[in-house]
């Protein structure tokens, strides 16, 4: 029987080691990260945070978990719409990207407790209960995973019936003509950019591969569906360069 594969960026890898390998791509750049996002979007993907945020409108007592969300972009954005209300859970697999977010959390007198707090675990098994959570969010972490089934289908676990899906990822453009200058962008300036500031353009390659290997809007739509997800739509961003993916548990 043939071993199991998947991509990594361009490159077929087995499947069993492509954790590993996103996340020492993830610990070489956590530092700069958040930085690099300024950068590679020129600021863009704040505006793409913020409709999310909009999207959800998280309210006082909600329990919300922000996956893959380690240096903590959401879990603030969040904590602020609620005027500190919501409980927040950030969790993510990679130590180092979750050591930046708690470290910038304390730079905000946002301490470790009830209202914001930090796990590490695995998007595709996460360590959270049954139907404990109102709502799940991922921006930037769902074509990071091996497999995106599983993933949904722990997202859609943990949710309560009438709980709240939301995907914010990069996606397909949808402009004409937007997508010859978007692939200008993203692999001529984008990996030089990550080993000048990042000091890493392999990283910056595989993330950029990464994302022309994430699937289109209507897959996306259909793989939400399969893993039980409801009432799945998507809102386009940017003209498709990012999209909001959001379903629910009923």
């Amino acid at each position: 029987m043939s071993e199991e594969t998947t991509h990594f960026g361009f490159r077929d890898v087995p499947a069993g080691e492509k954790a590993g390998m996103v996340g020492d791509v993830f610990r070489r750049v956590a530092r700069r990260y958040d930085l690099m996002n300024d950068l590679m979007s020129l600021g863009v993907h704040r505006l793409w945070k913020a409709a999310l945020i909009d999207r959800l409108a998280p309210r006082a007592g909600e329990a919300v978990l922000d996956i893959a969300g380690g240096t903590g972009d959401i879990a603030f954005a969040v904590h602020r719409a609620s005027a500190g209300h919501a409980r927040v859970m950030v969790c993510d697999i990679n130590e180092a990207m979750l050591g930046e977010g708690v470290d910038r959390a304390a730079g905000r007198g946002l301490l470790p407790g009830p209202a914001l707090a930090w796990i590490a675990g695995d998007a595709e098994t996460l360590p959270l209960a049954d139907a404990s959570v109102d709502a799940v969010t991922i921006a930037f972490g769902l074509r990071n995973v091996t497999h995106i089934d599983r993933a949904l289908a722990e997202a859609r676990r943990v949710l309560v019936p009438g709980g709240r899906f939301f995907c914010l990822e990069f996606s397909r453009v949808v402009l004409p003509g937007l997508d010859r200058l978007y692939d200008a962008w993203s692999f001529g300036a984008l990996p030089r950019l990550g080993a000048v500031v990042a000091r890493d353009r392999a990283a910056y390659e595989y993330l950029v591969e990464s994302i022309r290997r994430f699937p289109p809007q209507a897959e996306l739509l259909a793989m939400m569906a399969a893993a039980g997800l409801a009432r799945n739509r998507v809102q386009n961003l940017s003209g498709g360069i990012a999209a909001i993916h959001s379903g629910w548990r009923l």
